[in-house]
């Protein structure tokens, strides 16, 4: 055997171990693609049901938010429940029926800054009996004070 044809015959071992070290992705594509399709096809009819009539509802809107109730106490001890000037047994009253709503609503004390701190306390005593959860202060900002 010759050197050249030795030679000849180790390159052409080369050639062939080079090109089967690399792998072909065309088949592989090809069953992406079939397994893609066929997903695509089943899944709308995985998704059909039986026909049926189901029943009608009425959707009776709920109230997410009550709106809130605003007790003002001026400086002379009288008290006004969203601007209606009421007495203490009036206040309770209120404050028994806003107590069984469901939510709550918020009662907001709106008091003059001269009213003396026993009025106000008694709003709120009056408003803990009664079982309201929610009571807060409305205050004026440093810049709105007059």
């Amino acid at each position: 055997m010759s050197s050249s044809s030795f030679l000849n015959t180790a390159l052409e071992d080369e050639v062939e171990e080079r090109a089967m070290s690399e792998i072909n992705t065309t088949p592989l594509v090809d069953v992406m693609l079939v397994l893609l399709i066929v997903f695509m096809i089943t899944v709308p009819v995985i998704t059909q049901t039986v026909p049926v009539n189901l029943p009608k509802v009425e959707n009776i809107p709920t109230e997410t938010k009550p709106e809130n109730i605003t007790i003002a106490v001026n400086s002379q001890g009288q008290i006004f429940w969203n601007l209606t000037l009421v007495n203490d047994e009036q206040l309770l009253e209120h404050f028994d029926r806003i107590a069984r709503l469901q939510p709550q609503p918020e009662v907001h004390v709106r008091a003059d800054q001269h009213t003396r701190y026993e009025y106000v306390g008694r709003v709120i005593v009056n408003a803990q009996r009664k079982g309201i959860m929610k009571v807060g202060f409305i205050t004026e900002p440093e810049g709105r004070a007059q």
